[in-house]
């Protein structure tokens, strides 16, 4: 196996996490790692909302934090909730000097809409639905741009090097069908969510958990892995992943009906189209399991205005043969973000001496059970940057690495029997019934194929929501709907199945 050494830190995932982390290593060098082209196959340039921060006069960032910890359902850790609503004010003016071209108002200040669970309007957006594509472009730009910063496309994460001692010296990664091995003196992960092991996501599919599991075979706790978002409102078009229509329409005035027209959102929870997006899902799939159908009714809210206030929705519409101006849209709820991860602390150090982790795969305790709107990309930029300047602080160990095994891949045909699975058993509405039976599906792949990086990361959301016998936030169990106690979870592989901890 031909071998790298880098001096200096190794990032495996180029979303905003992953370049918010690259971009603060400096003066360091830093070698990112991605699988797809840069600028695709990462979650953070399909994002439409935007960024959530106290960036007008009427807003605090103590009301953002506050507004986090509500939504997260009694598991979201308020110091790192501050910290998140602390820092993210500076966090989006620094990705607008990059040229980031957020939204203004006539006065010049950054142009905010109300999403869903917040107090005030605090969404700096782009164009309406643009946000995550042009804050991508300008930092991705600002990379390539970085003397300090080597980009190679086309590396697929493997496997995790370690030496006796279990820290982690570097990565397998994956080129053009040739392993390689890349040795550095920290690696950080930024490798996304887990949206490509479900049947129906708005993720790229090529994000399976790999960063997940292969960080769980090396040691790392991994955190409320049970909880998976999933957006109320994909576009129901028959498109693999779906696009997503964004949760800035309802706070437009959009409006959820079923198929006889009627308004139904009222009947589930006293904010209607703004309550949490775990009861806008559930809501929907309720009447979709009905019979009656659900349709994100834009036409007095948007109308005529969709191509220049909401053009990526616009032409999603038009790909599958809606006109949004006139009809309302079909939506169905999607896998969208993974609120467990990796579990770090403020500056992306997880529980393995060397490995650090930004983004959708970490989990530092801003989003509980529940994230907020538009608090992923915020997360990304703010804590990505802690973890870079923290991972950059490391000295290059003299340690010699030991040669993994690497996982076997999963073939395809079973990677689309274990997606189907896990939006029949895992999703929306789970019990025991069906955890269970998809946990004997996992049982049967693993015999079939090995022990894969995605079914090792299914299993862990799998194992952790039959151990959580409640419903909370985004985990809604049809055998245990009421609360329990709130308490955390974290799974170590060594310890078994999952525990909970306070």
């Amino acid at each position: 196996m031909r071998r790298i050494e880098h001096d200096g830190v190794l990032i495996v995932g180029a979303g905003l996490a992953g370049l918010s982390a690259a971009l603060s290593a400096a003066p360091r060098k830093v070698m990112v790692l991605t699988g797809a082209p840069i600028s695709q196959g990462c979650s953070s340039a399909w994002a439409q909302g935007g960024m959530a921060a106290a960036l007008s006069e009427d807003d605090d960032p103590q009301l953002h934090a506050a507004d986090t910890v509500a939504a997260g359902a009694g598991l979201v850790d308020p110091d790192m909730a501050g910290l998140l609503a602390t820092e993210g004010p500076a966090a989006v003016r620094r990705l607008a000097a990059l040229g980031a071209p957020f939204d203004r108002t006539e006065a010049g200040g950054f142009a905010q809409s109300l999403e869903a669970a917040h107090s005030r309007a605090r969404v700096a957006r782009v164009k309406g639905d643009q946000a995550g594509r042009a804050i991508m472009e300008a930092v991705i730009a600002e990379a390539l741009g970085a003397r300090h910063i080597e980009v190679r496309s086309g590396h697929r994460l493997r496997a995790l090097l370690q030496d006796a001692e279990g820290r982690v010296r570097g990565v397998v990664a994956e080129h053009d069908g040739a392993l390689v091995e890349i040795l550095a003196s920290a690696v950080l992960l930024a490798t996304g969510g887990v949206g490509g092991l479900y049947a129906v996501t708005t993720t790229p599919a090529e994000l399976q958990g790999e960063g997940l599991a292969l960080a769980a075979l090396a040691g790392a706790t991994i955190a409320d892995p049970e909880f998976v978002q999933f957006h109320p409102t994909a576009i129901d078009i028959g498109r693999d992943p779906a696009p997503l229509a964004t949760e800035a329409l309802r706070g437009e005035g959009a409006r959820l009906i079923n198929a006889a027209g009627e308004f139904f959102m009222a009947a589930y929870h006293p904010d209607a189209e703004l309550a949490p997006r775990d009861v806008v899902a559930r809501a929907i799939h309720a009447e979709r399991e009905a019979g009656r159908g659900a349709f994100l009714d834009a036409r007095q809210a948007v109308g005529d205005h969709f191509p220049e206030e909401f053009p990526a929705v616009f032409a999603a519409c038009l790909s599958g043969g809606v006109d949004p101006r006139v009809q309302p849209i079909p939506v169905a709820p999607a896998c969208h973000y993974h609120m467990g991860g990796i579990a770090t602390d403020a500056e992306g150090r997880t529980a393995v001496p060397g490995l650090y982790a930004a983004g959708e795969c970490a989990s530092v305790g801003v989003h509980g059970a529940n994230r907020l709107a538009s608090n992923s990309l915020l997360e990304a930029a703010v804590f990505g940057t802690r973890a870079g300047r923290a991972a950059a602080a490391e000295a290059d160990p003299a340690t010699a690495p030991l040669r993994p095994a690497v996982p076997p891949r999963l073939p395809e045909a079973a990677l689309q029997r274990l997606r189907q699975a896990m939006s029949r058993d895992a999703g929306v509405v789970r019990d025991a019934a069906g955890l269970s039976r998809l946990i004997g599906e996992l049982d049967a792949l693993d015999a079939a194929y090995g022990r894969t990086a995605p079914a090792l990361a299914a299993r862990l959301v799998a194992e952790a929501a039959l151990a959580r016998r409640e419903s909370r936030g985004a985990h809604f169990r049809r055998d245990y709907p009421m609360q329990a106690e709130p308490k955390r979870t974290f799974v170590t592989l060594a310890a078994g199945r999952a525990s909970q901890a306070a």
